[in-house]
């Protein structure tokens, strides 16, 4: 693998806060150009993290900036919107998803925030987490089924909750 790039202080805090152990599978939602996905790949041993991006630019950025981590299968990058994920073919699914500053999450796009959720539930497992940036520094979301017509209330009347709590300074997937 590369040697760690420099993070700032605030993805350093991001990445440290999350609950992340060897062995997880790990979705990184909007993760171009890769640095906290890297970081990320370190902490979880013979784990694995997918970084998507709806972007073709920083999708190849990030697979320059992870060239090393993708070469020895710990990190592997895909072009997507994160409300058109979906796992691909007999690939299992995520124990852990987190996103920073992705509009479909953060509240800028609630429509396509609904859909991303339900499509990011698909892709995680029964325990899985979805956390994202905003909240000393992160806050888990809500996932699951949730009605496409009224994303003002998606937190609220989720049919599947699934939510992390905070433990020591960090998120615990329980």
């Amino acid at each position: 693998m590369t040697t760690q790039p420099r993070l700032s202080d605030r993805l350093r805090a991001l990445v440290d806060a999350l609950p992340l152990h060897p062995g997880l599978r790990v979705l990184e939602i909007g993760g171009a150009p890769g640095a906290a996905a890297k970081a990320v790949a370190r902490r979880i041993g013979d784990g694995h993290i997918l970084v998507i991006d709806r972007s073709a630019k920083g999708v190849a950025l990030a697979e320059k900036n992870a060239a090393a981590e993708i070469a020895a299968g710990l990190l592997s990058v895909r072009q997507v919107a994160a409300e058109d994920f979906e796992l691909l073919p007999n690939k299992p699914p995520f124990d852990l998803a987190f996103a920073i500053r992705v509009g479909a999450l953060d509240g800028r796009h609630p429509a396509a925030g609904v859909r991303a959720r339900q499509r990011i539930a698909a892709a995680l497992t029964p325990t899985g987490r979805l956390i994202i940036d905003g909240d000393d520094p992160l806050r888990p979301v809500v996932v699951g089924d949730l009605p496409a017509t009224e994303p003002h209330d998606a937190y609220a009347v989720a049919a599947c909750h699934r939510t992390a709590e905070r433990q020591d300074d960090r998120w615990s997937m329980c």
